[in-house]
């Protein structure tokens, strides 16, 4: 019997025209889709992307929305990606292709990738498709260039003395979830002398974006902050 296989699906940042053709196509395609959420009470932010597409299918397809909460205790949260896994692996032993969607790109930042890896292991195939980044989105939100030249890009997850050991060295810093330290950010790079832009984008591509100078102080989950030296 042929084995499914498991895509991991890029569906940008959030608006649904950002979708590759190739995503597109996917998602119309496979028997499962696979839209984790941080919590029961919360619908996935990547299934809102998508559902246009779904709703233009006429078959039937199963949605499989495992829980991943956004917790630092890694040993909890192997537990729930390895149950995702096997879940996963269910439908892909009965012959189903699975599409496992996630928000930007599968590649960057993304627990796809610790399914993918149990997966991988247990001899099925998968295809990554990728997306556009949350960070290139938002780059063109603002109309600004992230890299010219010979500049050094660099991506922080979180902001910490690792990043006041490297500020010298790039060019720009993208800061992702901002709103976490956007105070500790802050300190940070005004510790550089160097002239600075500073542009931060909320909710890149989304009804509520919102494009402002300087850094996010609110509590929005979807922040990102880019520094540009010059």
């Amino acid at each position: 019997m042929r084995k499914g296989k498991l895509f991991g699906v890029g569906v940008g940042p959030g608006d649904p025209e950002l979708l590759t053709i190739k995503a597109t196509k996917t998602l119309k395609e496979v028997n499962v889709i696979c839209s984790p959420r941080s919590s029961k009470l919360k619908r996935s932010l990547a299934l809102s992307i998508v559902q246009p597409i779904l709703d233009e299918r006429n078959d039937i397809y199963d949605i499989l929305d495992p829980i991943f909460p956004m917790i630092e205790d890694k040993a909890t949260l192997t537990s729930y990606w390895d149950d995702a896994a096997e879940i996963i692996k269910s439908h892909l032993s009965n012959g189903k292709d699975v599409a496992f969607i996630t928000l930007g790109d599968p590649t960057i930042y993304s627990t796809f990738s610790y399914v993918a890896n149990r997966i991988t292991v247990s001899g099925y195939d998968i295809e990554i498709i990728p997306g556009v980044t949350s960070f290139t989105g938002c780059a063109a939100a603002a109309g600004i260039p992230l890299a010219v030249k010979d500049e050094i890009v660099v991506i922080v997850p979180k902001v910490d003395d690792r990043l006041k050991n490297i500020m010298e060295y790039g060019d720009t810093f993208i800061i992702m979830k901002t709103s976490r330290h956007s105070e500790d950010l802050e300190e940070i790079v005004n510790e550089d002398n160097r002239d600075k832009t500073i542009i931060s984008v909320q909710n890149c591509s989304m009804d509520d974006e919102n494009i402002f100078e300087g850094f996010s102080k609110d509590k929005k989950y979807l922040s990102t902050t880019i520094v540009k030296f010059r």
